[in-house]
């Protein structure tokens, strides 16, 4: 991923755990939990907490968080990935809160049936958690599977939302 030269952050706290947000000049580019795989390094971005864009996503994080919020509305910069991923990312954003969908199911959503691996790779890649629900999408049978931030935050945020989904004692989740 390649974040522009003008990118600033920004730290939060969260019920989940500590927050970096990006932004660039088109709008919210990042937002990852301290430590998630695939975070990018920010060490070289000026801290920006009074940039408007990143005011705004900490304050609907904060709503989120609160329950007074289940949908996010923020300009977003998607640029940092491949086309491909774009359309991925942009496929999550169609997923309602309390609502999930399987990889199989999201790689379809795009036309890309054959691309369930794809899929998932940009999935996972998503440099947006939270706000672009990466968070929704589930194994075939409707298990938790996969999330950089970690299984126990994809649990918490999905019961956050009220979505249903199952659980497997061999994951260690119960």
């Amino acid at each position: 991923m390649r974040f522009p030269s003008n990118t600033v952050q920004s730290r939060i706290t969260s019920p989940l755990g500590d927050m970096v947000l990006s932004a660039s000049t088109q709008g919210l580019s990042g937002a990852w939990f301290e430590g998630q795989r695939h975070q990018i390094d920010a060490s070289d971005w000026p801290l920006s907490p009074e940039h408007p864009v990143l005011k705004l996503a900490a304050a609907q994080l904060a709503d989120y968080f609160a329950g007074q919020r289940r949908v996010f509305d923020l300009p977003l910069d998607l640029s940092t990935g491949t086309p491909f991923q774009q359309t991925v990312w942009r496929a999550l954003l169609a997923i309602a809160p309390g609502a999930t969908r399987s990889y199989s199911q999201l790689s379809q959503d795009i036309g890309r049936p054959m691309a369930v691996r794809a899929a998932a790779g940009a999935v996972g890649r998503n440099p947006l958690s939270i706000i672009v629900p990466c968070h929704r999408v589930l194994g075939a049978d409707g298990t938790l599977t996969g999330y950089a931030g970690g299984l126990p935050r994809k649990r918490a945020l999905l019961q956050r939302e009220g979505a249903t989904f199952s659980t497997d004692d061999q994951q260690g989740l119960l």
